[in-house]
């Protein structure tokens, strides 16, 4: 994957780099732990501007955090409640579970965003809960610039210093995000399994059924 990212940002330079990232927020499997430190390469060797790489890659992934924070406040939390109460066993989420998430990100919600974006996988997943809880448009903008400033920084910087060996950066990077995955996976496993007597639209055991 990191050979046609380097042509790309090659040819194309930050207008480029900030492609990528927009397309790496909508579709994840592009990772930015391969376009940043790509990036930074090039400016390490006096190609691109470490400044201006950082600014295209952040203006890039934020039009992509935008577009699923739209997208999430368009749907709204209240056209989510007939889709909780029908698969709210496969969601492991109950309604009022997520009554109780609505008032919780009124409170945290710019802290769960800005910490959100510097963690790897979990980080494009962010704008969804924003959007649908209708957190301030710009409070999320500074939030997730902040946080998105701070990742793609990180990145091109390691890339700016190791020069060639980019590639060393996701032996370390990858396996973190592989990690997250794995706990979020058994985290909804363990949460599918003590859901599987609640009632999603109350938050209940059903009845007759023996607690979870």
């Amino acid at each position: 994957m990191a050979d046609w990212v380097i042509r790309l940002i090659e040819q194309s330079g930050y207008l480029g780099i900030g492609f990528l990232m927009f397309l790496e927020t909508i579709f994840p499997p592009i990772p930015s732990e391969v376009i940043m430190p790509v990036a930074g390469v090039a400016a390490g060797q006096g190609k691109l501007s470490y400044g201006l790489v950082v600014a295209s890659g952040t203006a890039g992934a934020m039009l992509g955090n935008i577009v699923w924070y739209l997208a999430a406040r368009a749907l709204g939390i209240a056209r989510l409640e007939p889709i909780v109460r029908r698969w709210g066993r496969w969601l492991t989420i109950t309604w009022p579970e997520l009554q109780r998430a609505e008032h919780w990100f009124r409170k945290n919600g710019t802290f769960f965003v800005f910490l959100g974006r510097l963690l790897p996988t979990v980080r494009s997943l962010v704008s969804v809960p924003a959007g649908l809880l209708k957190m301030r448009f710009l409070t999320f903008v500074i939030a997730s610039t902040l946080g998105t400033a701070g990742w793609t920084a990180i990145l091109a910087g390691a890339g700016y210093k190791l020069g060639e060996s980019y590639r060393d950066i996701d032996k370390v990077i990858g396996p973190a995000s592989n990690a997250i995955l794995i706990v979020l996976a058994i985290g909804y496993v363990h949460r599918l399994w003590t859901h599987r007597n609640i009632d999603p639209a109350t938050g209940t055991v059903k009845p007759g059924d023996p607690p979870a």
